[in-house]
Parts: structure tokens; sequence; C-alpha cells
């Protein structure tokens, strides 16, 4: 299976960036914590060079703890700043205002110093489809001021929102860049949720999904399902013994294989199977940190 998506919308919204990132002070980017890497858009390095950055793992309570402090590890190495947050619950969510603001402070006191009038901080806050921007911002305002969804592509034109007094947001809906080159990245994204399920095969990425999971959290599967995974069994082998256990059988008698893929990839996105993070920072060979 062969991934790539990248519908219309998402060239509007690039060049959204590229008209109104002149207008902001800090870029956010929002990044998913079960793929801190796979979830960072290239293209956004590109796009806002010259900016301050600010880096959002959101969803931390569903990743792997030690792999989290990796992944934060990994782009402190290189000077990002990086706060790990739960949307969806507010925490860590002050810290992304108040970091955002030290940041800022030299250049407040020197616009100050210069005799500037003095004007809200803006930021621009940016992301693949699916991390959740919508449900942070509407932590962040205290309101359900932003539609929010849990499939890709709700967010569909620039918005300003103010967050609080001298602080203020300008929304990007999610954007993926235009082709995926490593298709490991793609897949990760599809089991997150961030790629439309209808455009894929989602037996055959359930099934990478469990080739994936023997390999690195067999044990989470196995509680999960209540099943034992050998090394002899293949992918497939665990699609069907899943199916099984969950009693997802067809009128024929054989399993309902497209049914129990989709329960499989929704539990992993909803946290139901685990703390689970799909990749670490050691997959990254010749690799020394972030650019941005």
């Amino acid at each position: 299976m062969q991934i790539q998506w990248y519908p219309g919308h998402m060239t509007k919204t690039r060049r959204l960036i590229e008209e109104n990132i002149k207008l902001v002070d800090i870029v956010i980017e929002l990044l998913d914590a079960r793929a801190p890497y796979s979830t960072k858009n290239p293209d956004i390095d590109k796009l806002a060079k010259g900016k301050m950055r600010l880096i959002v793992l959101n969803k931390s309570d569903l990743a792997d703890p030690k792999l989290l402090k990796a992944w934060t590890d990994w782009y402190s190495s290189s000077n990002v700043k990086v706060i790990e947050i739960i949307a969806t619950s507010g925490k860590g969510m002050k810290e992304v205002t108040a970091a955002a603001e030290e940041m800022l402070r030299e250049k407040i006191e020197r616009d100050k110093a210069r005799g500037r009038i003095y004007r809200p901080i803006r930021a621009m806050i940016v992301g693949i489809p699916n991390v959740g921007k919508s449900t942070f911002i509407n932590t962040l305002v205290g309101k359900g001021s932003t539609k929010t969804g849990d499939k890709p592509g709700v967010t569909r034109g620039k918005q300003w929102v103010k967050i609080k007094k001298g602080f203020e947001l300008l929304d990007m809906p999610g954007i993926l860049w235009p082709k995926f080159e490593d298709q490991e990245v793609a897949k990760k994204l599809a089991y997150l949720g961030s790629i439309k399920d209808e455009i894929l095969d989602t037996r055959e990425l359930a099934m990478g999904f469990l080739e994936l999971g023997a390999k690195r959290f067999r044990g989470k599967l196995e509680e999960r399902y209540k099943l034992e995974i050998t090394d002899e069994m293949t992918p497939y082998d665990m699609l069907l013994a899943i199916g099984n256990k969950r009693g997802f059988i067809t009128p024929g008698g054989g399993v309902d294989e497209n049914r129990t893929a989709l329960v499989i990839l929704d539990e992993y996105r909803s946290g139901k199977i685990g703390k689970i993070t799909v990749e670490s920072p050691t997959d990254l060979v010749g690799e020394e940190g972030s650019d941005c």
C-alpha cells in the first residue's frame, strides 16, 4: 500500500501560512506525543524560517513515558523549547503561553526601549491534521470557540483567537506535505488518524500496526486482546486471532477482517491498548536533532 494524501485545501493552507507568517512573532507547532518525529511537518521549517519556534507535544497521556522523555531530550539537544501537554484536560497549557512570553521577552523589552507602540504577542499555531489543535485552542480560550472533531481536516480557514490580554493566536488548518518520501512515516501518521481512513486499506494498515506492535509493545497487545503472540505468528494471524476473540464473525463463519482492523486502529488512537509511542530517537540513524 502506497500512502499519499495532499488534498487541494492544503495547498491553500500553505499559501495562508506564507502570506501570514510575517504577522506573527512566534510559531507554535503542535505534534502528537506518540510520534514526535513523524508528525513534524518538514515544510514548516522552511515556511517559518527566521521565526521563534515552540514545539508542543500533545496527547502526552497516550504516549510511553520513557520514550516521551527521550523525545523531549532529543529536541532539547538542539536547543528547541519543548512542552508536553494534554489539551483535553488542560495539563501543561499555561506553560505554553508562559514559554512563548519568555522567549519573546527580550524582543518586547527592546521594542519598549525604542518607543514602539505596544501590541499583543502574536503566535501562529500549526500542525498536521488531527493532532488536536482545535481542542488546544478551545482549552486555552476556555470555551468552545473552534469547531473540533476527531477527523482530519475539520478546521478549513485561518482564525485569529484572543487567548488572553496581550496574546493572540492565529490558527491554521492542518497541513501535511505534498509527498511522503518515507512510507514508514506515512504509516505512522495513518495509525494516528492524521490521514483519512477512507483512502487507506485499513486492513493492511492494521496488520502493519500489529507487526510493529509484536516487536515493540507485544505485552500491551497481549493484555488488551487476551492472546499470546508468538514469534511464528504473522500480522494476519494476529488479526484473525483478535477478530475471533472479539467475536467479529461474518455470516459465512469467517473473521470480519475489516471490522477487526478498524477496531484495532480505533483502540490505538483512543489509548485503549495502552500508552504507546510508535517511534524512538534511536530509530533516526545519522540524525543529529531537529532543524527548527
